[in-house]
């Protein structure tokens, strides 16, 4: 009886995994952060922004830019979706085949020549890498870079999206940075950061007083667990060296005057016990 349960919960959990969408998998993972000059930047591209509840990525499944005689599809953080304006070009073997062209990779160029569209994987969704657009001015946006290598050939695209916080603005333009090697770029909300300032010095003397007050506390609550059960020690009697703590506020006090009285200097205050009398 127990083997069979257990047999339907492995194959229970079997299906969920085979049901995973694993782009989906990494597409959670298109975030970016670095500290710069005390602060802190923070990229979450595919995070919910206002008016764009999935992030940089495309509503339609893709973006598409074009020049001359070259055309691109892509998709940012996750595999490409087309529910209309299919890729149609020849050799798409290793992104999806003939019937789902541009369904199996992140980045697809195609090149016009002798008549006809030759497409390349330039891109795949588990194969890319983020950096900041301009790291002299770190809000400005990032810089994801696909990349696909194929029969030999390395091919990539760098996709730079710039912060822009009043909507989206899709790439117009094309780069060609080599001989397999492309770039473009498109404004979006996504590509504004999260800025937080990093704490420089006080930062350790925070931890050092959490870590001091952690250390008082447990040793007070240990000490007056062991006199109450141990030593059958009542009333306020159960903290530990009561008569230190009762003390200590004088202590720091007499501290704090003795302290005070050194940098002030010695003072004098003297009034006579005599009053002039004028004859």
């Amino acid at each position: 009886m127990g083997s069979h349960y257990s047999s339907k919960l492995t194959l229970f959990l079997l299906s969920i995994l085979v049901g995973v969408n694993f782009s989906s998998v990494f597409a959670a993972t298109c975030e970016y952060g670095t500290r710069e000059r005390n602060k802190l930047y923070s990229y979450s591209l595919t995070s919910p922004v206002k008016n764009f509840r999935h992030g940089v990525l495309s509503e339609d499944g893709f973006y598409k830019v074009a020049a001359n005689d070259t055309i691109i599809w892509f998709q940012l953080c996750d595999g490409m979706i087309f529910n209309h304006d299919p890729p149609r070009c020849a050799d798409c073997w290793d992104c999806g085949g003939p019937s789902r062209c541009g369904m199996g990779c992140s980045a697809l160029v195609a090149k016009y020549t002798g008549g006809y569209y030759a497409c390349t994987t330039i891109g795949r969704e588990m194969n890319f890498d983020i950096n900041l657009t301009d790291r002299k001015t770190p809000d400005k946006g990032v810089t994801i870079t696909m990349s696909s290598y194929t029969d030999g050939v390395n091919c990539s695209l760098s996709v730079s999206v710039i912060c822009d916080s009043k909507g989206i603005k899709e790439p117009e333009s094309l780069k060609k940075l080599g001989a397999c090697h492309y770039a473009t770029e498109l404004r979006h909300p996504s590509g504004c950061p999260k800025i937080a300032v990093h704490a420089t010095g006080w930062g350790w003397f925070r931890l050092l007083l959490t870590i001091l007050i952690c250390s008082v506390g447990a040793y007070l609550l240990i000490g007056g667990v062991y006199r109450f059960f141990h030593l059958g020690i009542r009333g306020l009697d159960v903290i530990p060296n009561l008569d230190f703590w009762i003390s200590l506020p004088y202590s720091i006090k007499s501290v704090f005057m003795s302290l005070v009285q050194r940098f002030r200097g010695p003072t004098y205050h003297h009034t006579s016990s005599y009053s002039s009398v004028n004859f």
